[in-house]
């Protein structure tokens, strides 16, 4: 006989497995939202956070999201396409490139709209950057709870509850890191976390879109899910790593390994 607490975890996951994908997609964003709020929350307990821990959260954060960004999203897209009949890498190129770029550009944008503007200003547009970055993180977990319910071949659920954990990881500083710079600017405790969590409220809409569009339209699902990766790879390359290894680099690099590492076991070995 199992031990209760085994039955018990089993009986969550059987629940969970048997959920419609939207609603599997809304707890995964409700989970990388909460752990928005805890590092907005932090806000009320410290006026800075220490730069090691930070550091290493977003190296280990960014290993996670470069595998899942391969082995949960570009590897099935691959696979899908040429299922599909389509030439293997064609689809998946171009939604990799377009995903790249509409965080580059978006990012490109904010800087022009940032620079030259008070410390109040740029705090506000830090949160409309951190906002934009969170829409295809969302995507990218609907997409691949979508894929799932597709029977895609190389998407499993495990695959895509490590991708909203990975994403999750790394949103704990997001939190912080919108709700520090509101709280020296004056603001009180409630509304710097407020502001804070609310950057990451985009993710559970833009997941539902995801397992929408995944489910609807099964052609474009090889582009759906390389677009997902390419923003996630460029999130990565243009915001984890450089703030993560300006000061801490040796930390950093020990994170990225790690997450990577724990994310390629779950994924290929259990999932």
């Amino acid at each position: 006989m199992y031990p209760a607490y085994y039955k018990s975890g089993g009986i969550i996951v059987n629940w969970f497995e048997n959920l419609n994908p939207i609603f599997q997609a809304l707890i995964a964003t409700t989970f990388t939202w909460g752990v928005t709020a805890i590092g907005a929350l932090l806000v009320c307990c410290f006026k800075q956070i220490n730069k090691k821990v930070l550091d290493t959260v977003l190296g280990f954060g960014a290993g996670v999201m470069l595998a899942a960004s391969f082995w949960s999203l570009l590897s099935p897209a691959l696979e899908l396409s040429n299922n599909l009949g389509y030439i293997e890498w064609l689809l998946p190129s171009i939604g990799f490139s377009v995903g790249s770029l509409f965080v580059l550009f978006a990012d490109k944008f904010l800087d022009k709209t940032i620079s030259n503007k008070s410390s109040l200003k740029r705090s506000i547009l830090l949160i409309a950057a951190i906002t934009i970055h969170n829409i295809p993180e969302g995507m990218a977990i609907g997409v691949a709870f979508g894929g799932v319910m597709l029977g895609i071949p190389g998407m499993t659920l495990m695959s895509a509850i490590m991708l909203a954990l990975g994403i999750g990881i790394q949103n704990f500083p997001e939190g912080a890191a919108v709700s520090l710079p509101l709280r020296r600017e004056g603001f009180s405790c409630f509304k710097a976390f407020m502001y804070g969590q609310s950057s990451a409220l985009v993710e559970p809409i833009a997941a539902v879109i995801g397992v929408v569009l995944a489910l609807s339209v099964r052609s474009i699902l090889p582009f759906l899910l390389s677009f997902a990766a390419g923003a996630m790879v460029m999130v990565v390359a243009r915001e984890l790593l450089p703030e993560s290894v300006k000061e801490n680099k040796n930390l950093s690099s020990l994170g990225i390994t790690a997450g990577f590492i724990l994310m390629m076991i779950l994924d290929v070995a259990l999932g």
